[in-house]
């Protein structure tokens, strides 16, 4: 079929489809039950695919380049990864009185013991020249009674496939706060039936915030690793709000000496 005729038909069937639904949706108030329900069953399956075709144009069509992985990176990481927070949109960007084990997307989760909730967890659209990152995540915190605060990211598998304790396990970001407070990262790593931790302070008086995790120092039984996810830890975070504008990850094999 030639071009024109494809996008003449694609056209026509795009607007007969949109007239339908709208004709639906003007009807919904007087369907019958039996039908609404048919109507709504079709529209969750129709919306699943119109959500996801969103979601992927706008990270691929805003600025700064939405779904962007571009990163520093150490010479030979094998491995390097921004997760979904701060490269595109989510469908929820925010929620309020946080409660614990909440999730912002589907590799972030929240993770407190407070009575009584006065968090609040946002994502934001980056526009400064010197993000890489699309988006940023924001942390406000007011009245705190809590004993901890963590902000749990799950890895990928192939953060953990052929890793072997030869390994170091890289994270940079980029954090911003109203006044000073602690941020520790531990990188957890599950091996049957134990959870190796190693625990890091980040820089957060220096230009670059890094910390590196050395395998070596683990007790890691390479040939039972399931799966892995770093805690960033917040110790007296009341009435302060953190905002990472950036989280980055990569591995390599560290140097044979």
């Amino acid at each position: 079929m030639p071009l024109f005729k494809s996008r003449l038909f694609s056209g026509l069937m795009h607007r007969r489809v949109l007239s339908r639904w709208a004709e639906l949706a003007r009807q919904s108030d007087q369907a019958g039950l039996r039908r609404l329900r048919q109507q709504r069953t079709r529209a969750r399956e129709l919306r699943q695919h119109l959500d996801r075709v969103i979601h992927v144009a706008d990270n691929r069509l805003a600025l700064p380049l939405i779904g962007n992985t571009t990163f520093r990176k150490p010479h030979g990481s094998d491995w390097s990864w921004r997760p979904e927070l701060w490269r595109g949109p989510l469908p929820v960007p925010g929620m309020s009185s946080v409660q614990d084990r909440s999730m912002l997307g589907s590799e972030v989760t929240l993770f407190h013991d407070c009575r009584f909730s006065e968090l609040t967890l946002r994502q934001l659209r980056s526009h400064r020249e010197s993000d890489l990152a699309p988006y940023g995540v924001r942390l406000d915190v007011f009245k705190f009674d809590g004993s901890f605060l963590s902000l749990v990211i799950d890895l990928p598998p192939e953060a953990v496939q052929g890793l072997t304790k030869n390994y170091l396990i890289r994270m940079d970001t980029i954090v911003e706060m109203e006044k000073p407070l602690e941020i520790f990262a531990r990188l957890n790593i599950k091996h049957g039936p134990n959870t190796d931790q190693l625990v890091r302070e980040l820089p957060l008086h220096e230009e670059e915030i890094m910390v590196e995790f050395d395998l070596a120092y683990s007790r890691l039984n390479e040939k039972r690793i399931e799966r892995a996810w770093i805690d960033l830890i917040f110790e007296g975070p009341e009435m302060n709000q953190v905002t990472i504008r950036d989280v980055t990850f990569s591995r390599r094999p560290r140097a044979e000496l």
